[in-house]
């Protein structure tokens, strides 16, 4: 099951490579709610290069995996970024097309609906 969370960028880790290959970054963000939550994620293997493009203060969603195993009796969880991207500003419209809803629009039709056909099939 995904899940996915928002908030500012608070920390980029540099990345761990382990013996076996195995490379790892962790990142922790601070959400925007009225008691604000410092949530750390990772990013395994080929996702590491995910974080290059933010800094810290950066606005993000975080699109998650949550990973939970037991270790000699003890248990830890782990929230695994699989996407990460900006947050666009709510404010602005620069994206947003322009809303032509009151113009008045009549396309010239010039499609012929079968009047003069060439029937000659090539084969």
């Amino acid at each position: 099951m995904a899940f996915e969370h928002t908030g500012t960028i608070k920390e980029i880790f540099d990345i761990q490579t382990f013996p076996s290959g195995f490379t790892k970054r962790e990142f922790v963000i601070t959400t925007d709610e009225r008691f604000p939550q410092e949530i750390k994620f990772d990013c395994l293997k080929e996702k590491v290069d995910l974080l290059k493009q933010f800094k810290k203060g950066d606005i993000v969603r975080v699109n998650f995996d949550i990973r939970g195993r037991e270790y000699k009796g003890r248990y830890f969880v782990d929230l695994s970024a699989w996407k990460i991207g900006f947050m666009k500003d709510e404010s602005s419209s620069t994206d947003d097309p322009t809303d032509y809803s009151d113009v008045d629009f009549i396309p010239e039709d010039n499609t012929d609906y079968g009047g003069e056909r060439d029937e000659d099939i090539p084969f």
